[in-house]
């Protein structure tokens, strides 16, 4: 922790500090903050406000959380946990259904297309944002513009690179030619016109994503005020943010949707330690944890009985290779990665480190998007079966580990990353035949994992988690090994794969377009860019205070159903 006061922000204050959150000491959870009357100045303090107990007055849950990276903009939301706050604060023209995950109108009264590439979107009225201001066509031309603007610097901006003009805004080299995509066009207070660069007949289904919500004319004209204080449109409003403590999201009772808030708010308390979140729910001073810790599910069943969840999720834990640095990026350098996967005995570590809440990936998807959304067991090939004797030929015929000694790179504060990290290197210590040829390297927190992560830092293997943004295999391999991708953190490129892409989102239908997409995981299964290692459950606890407690199909609590007794 970053000396004894933290900058904090609530109604009217003023942010100020570094965006990465600071460590804990023993264990504990993140310092707490306490309001003294209205309009005073936030202090830092312990224990304050409930003796600890985490829980923000009658109808309020508390959940754990982790600090997001960026400021909460859409388009510079790209984890987990900043997605949890947007997921509250803002709704756009579709939404995933918490439980098939199919992508259902919301804002959209409807989206038509008469060729797949130039798009009529029709809103619907009646929607304000929490500020009063309408929600209009220009709320999302304005967004996606300032989303797609290389200037703003929105890692989501590959998101609009299929509209007419995205090269003009956001060229790959120099500056930008025009400030707003050419392919967008308003026509009237609910209505707008979208102009694909290719066909793209799955288009509209992403369009549920943080990237693509709308924005208040607020945003502009007060950004840095927007940005200490979001304004939304969604069931909730944000009351105040305590970094590396705690962000208060209050029901917004004029909420115009149809999926309002059954409870009267959410704290998100910051934990940097799952085990300590986990025994904070068992002790009563926490309501809500979406990461049961690997070391308590033996005991999870046990402890709290039907209020365990545990359910199938669009997740997928891979380990990603720096393919910026030369060691690991190489031509024959794949034979090395390879072999690294072949070494991993994802049967043993699922079985004795998750008891079986993982499940060995055999492809770079999720069995939750079914035969028809793209998933097919075995696309990895017999490089993602464990064989120690193929292993050992592929490392030496690719030259060996870097420097004979490698290491995997996770962020310790969420997860129970370092016990399969610790068994992930100890089953390629054991296959090489020595007991340093790779060991776990922690960071501490979330956030400065993806700082190193996006400032090219990685010398070695790292963790790469994926929770899917929308139910299309399209998600689970543009964002993450397309060409300068928003969240392809290895920088991972390859012709044949962009061309793959490219030709499945222009497919005419789905079918076809999945067959592409396997197609384009093919060359993943040949250069290995990033290890598939397991398809992982969404899990998580309650409270016996609270009812009606689910996970969606991204494995994220579904919090705005949340009933307090």
């Amino acid at each position: 922790m970053r000396g004894a006061v933290r900058a904090t922000w609530a109604v009217g204050e003023r942010v100020a500090g570094g965006r990465a959150r600071g460590r804990r000491a023993a264990g504990r959870r993140a310092g707490w903050t306490c309001a003294v009357c209205a309009g005073a100045v936030l202090v830092a303090a312990t224990g304050c406000g409930g003796g600890g107990a985490g829980r923000g007055g009658p109808g309020v849950v508390s959940a754990s959380w982790g600090d997001p990276q960026n400021p909460l903009e859409p388009a510079n939301t790209n984890e987990v946990q900043g997605g949890k706050v947007l997921d509250m604060l803002l709704r756009g023209l579709k939404r995933y259904d918490p439980r098939t995950g199919a992508a259902e109108n919301v804002l959209a009264e409807r989206i038509t297309s008469t060729d797949a590439q130039h798009y009529t979107v029709r809103l619907k009225s009646g929607w304000t944002f929490s500020n009063g201001e309408p929600v209009t066509a220009k709320s999302f031309v304005d967004a996606w513009n300032y989303g797609a603007l290389i200037d703003n610097g929105q890692k989501n901006a590959a998101f609009f690179q299929y509209i007419d003009g995205f090269a003009r805004v956001h060229p790959s080299s120099g500056a930008p030619t025009a400030k707003t995509l050419s392919g967008l066009k308003v026509t009237d207070d609910r209505t707008f016109t979208v102009a694909l660069n290719q066909k793209f007949s799955s288009w509209p289904e992403t369009l549920g994503y943080a990237a693509f919500m709308p924005l208040p004319q607020a945003f502009f004209r007060d950004h840095d005020g927007w940005l200490k204080r979001p304004i939304g449109n969604g069931p909730y409003v944000v009351e105040s943010y305590t970094k590396g403590a705690v962000l208060k999201m209050r029901k917004w009772k004029q909420y115009p949707g149809p999926d309002p808030a059954r409870n009267s708010g959410i704290d998100l308390q910051v934990y940097t330690d799952a085990d300590t979140a986990y025994t904070d729910l068992l002790s009563g001073n926490l309501d809500l944890v979406d990461d049961v810790p690997a070391a308590q599910l033996k005991n999870v069943k046990a402890d709290l009985g039907d209020r365990y969840l545990n359910q199938p999720a669009g997740i997928i834990q891979t380990l990603a290779f720096p393919m910026y640095d030369p060691k690991w990026g190489r031509k024959g350098m794949e034979k090395v990665r390879r072999g690294i996967s072949m070494a991993i005995d994802r049967k043993q570590i699922t079985k004795e480190i998750f008891l079986n809440t993982r499940t060995p990936a055999t492809d770079w998807t999720s069995p939750v998007l079914g035969d028809k959304g793209g998933y097919r067991a075995g696309l990895c090939g017999d490089v993602c079966v464990y064989d120690p004797v193929k292993a050992r030929r592929l490392i030496k015929e690719g030259g060996g580990i870097p420097g004979g000694r490698m290491t995997i790179t996770y962020n310790a504060d969420t997860g129970s990353h370092k016990d399969w990290v610790d068994a992930v290197c100890n089953s390629i210590n054991s296959t090489l035949g020595n007991d340093r040829a790779c060991v776990g390297d922690p960071v501490g927190t979330f956030a400065d994992f993806r700082n190193r992560l996006s400032a090219r830092k990685m010398t070695g293997p790292f963790r790469a988690g994926w929770q899917m943004d929308y139910p299309l295999i399209q998600n689970f391999l543009q964002p993450l090994y397309y060409t300068n991708a928003s969240s392809n953190d290895g920088k991972f490129s390859d012709r044949d794969f962009d061309r793959l892409v490219n030709e499945a989102n222009a497919a005419p239908d789905t079918g076809r377009a999945v067959a592409k997409f396997q197609d384009a995981e093919k060359v993943l299964a040949q250069q290995m860019p990033a290890v598939p290692l397991w398809y992982q459950n969404g899990s998580g606890g309650y409270a016996e205070r609270l009812t009606n407690v689910s996970l969606n199909s991204f494995g994220v609590p579904v919090y705005n159903e949340i009933k307090v007794v």
